[in-house]
């Protein structure tokens, strides 16, 4: 029997509750470009994968959700990666330029982190692959080996 691994992820799919609101916002931020809509019975779109800069195959969903949205306010369903600090600097620097709120960097359980929140609420964050080398894991919310 063949051994069964996952080959990547497909995409990932973001409930909103406004689609031209949500893609205006994903496109200004993440530099996100519509590949396929999706219509509705009657005919309107109400959903859009879109190809983003970076993430190679692996795409972004916008899909007009508006109870799924609101359950999802706060909380973080996708980290998107950067290579370093640096790059998470000027991620900051971008937002700042766009007038987004965020949190500070952020020194996160193995790398940096940076926090912000799309139109509908949803917690996005940005995460260095690179390591601090710190171990917090005697820090509440802080993961640990396992």
């Amino acid at each position: 029997m063949p051994t069964l691994e996952l080959a990547g992820v497909h995409h990932v799919k973001i409930p909103v509750t406004d689609l031209d609101r949500s893609l205006d916002w994903y496109r200004r931020v993440f530099g996100l470009r519509p590949a396929m809509e999706f219509r509705d019975a009657d005919g309107v779109v109400r959903g859009l994968v879109c190809e983003a800069p970076g993430l190679g195959p692996t795409s972004v969903g916008l899909r007009v959700n508006p109870a799924a949205a609101e359950g999802c306010a706060g909380f973080d369903p996708v980290s998107f990666a950067v290579r370093g600090r640096a790059d998470l600097e000027a991620w900051a620097a971008h937002l700042d330029g766009l007038g987004v709120e965020h949190s500070p960097v952020i020194e996160a359980s193995i790398g940096w982190l940076l926090v912000f929140a799309d139109p509908d609420g949803l917690a996005l964050h940005l995460y260095t692959w690179d390591e601090h080398g710190r171990d917090h894991a005697d820090r509440p919310g802080y993961g640990r080996a396992v």
